[in-house]
């Protein structure tokens, strides 16, 4: 396990777990912890060792967003940094962080164990499955201090509600609960709270034995269907059938439904 920047990172059975430790604080996220996120969702997409990533956070939130308290010191903004640079650079990271989750390769899985706030929604909706605990609740905060949204929520959250659903939850700053989320599309699950860690993980364990190189294909087919038209579409799904038919996996999974019997994928 590696603990940096207010994460934990730590790879069990092939799942990257990436946990947000700033309690405290309710895990909001200041530049400190973006670049740690970052840094763990890089080597979870690199690392052949993880096969799946679980994200979520301790204690009693998934994330509150930014960090306003340290917005309102200058907290967020680094030496020689003015307001302007500081904004553009910290929502860069913030960026990355996200961008990184959401073109990962892999599973990911998100167990909101907590509220989810502003950025912290962006992270939740980066995810490709997400689960949320009955006391979970999903916030799009920005209005309430005067800010632009980020963290990649103007890209999640119309595509999830469509956009006349988006422009009200932006502009009102209605918090969602578990229930409401979860008739919206924001999470597909909801389970008691102390269900929910030990549910995210075994699905992660069960991901993580499947076979990862048509998940990448399938991830990157979704993702862009979002923008395709039918004859693009169509065309990326014939040449990832090329790619698919050539791996081990395909080869393992054709077989043992020949022979009757559970695949064993190696990710290969």
């Amino acid at each position: 396990m590696s603990a940096a920047g207010n994460v934990r990172y730590e790879i069990q059975g092939g799942v990257g777990v990436i946990t947000l430790s700033r309690p405290e604080r309710l895990n909001a996220l200041d530049r400190v912890t973006m670049r740690a996120l970052a840094a763990a969702a890089i080597d979870a997409s690199t690392n052949p060792d993880v096969r799946a990533v679980l994200l979520t956070g301790d204690g009693r939130a998934f994330c509150a967003g930014g960090d306003v308290k340290a917005m309102a010191t200058g907290g967020m903004f680094e030496e020689g940094e003015s307001p302007l640079v500081g904004g553009m650079n910290g929502a860069a990271e913030l960026h990355r962080a996200v961008g990184e989750l959401y073109r990962m390769p892999k599973p990911v899985i998100a167990a909101v164990n907590g509220p989810a706030l502003g950025a912290g929604v962006g992270l939740a909706l980066s995810a490709d499955v997400v689960w949320a605990a009955e006391s979970a609740t999903f916030g799009l905060a920005y209005m309430g201090i005067g800010l632009s949204p980020d963290g990649g929520t103007t890209f999640f959250v119309p595509r999830i509600v469509g956009a006349r659903r988006a422009a009200e939850l932006f502009l009102t700053n209605r918090k969602l609960t578990s229930a409401e989320a979860l008739q919206l599309g924001f999470c597909s699950k909801v389970l008691p709270d102390a269900e929910l860690l030990p549910a995210a993980t075994a699905l992660a364990q069960q991901l993580a034995q499947g076979p990862t190189r048509a998940y990448a294909e399938l991830k990157t087919l979704l993702r862009g269907s979002l923008q395709n038209g039918f004859e693009t579409q169509t065309e990326d799904e014939r040449y990832g059938v090329a790619r698919s038919v050539q791996t081990d996996d395909f080869f393992e999974g054709i077989m043992a439904f020949a022979e009757r019997r559970a695949p064993q994928f190696k990710g290969s």
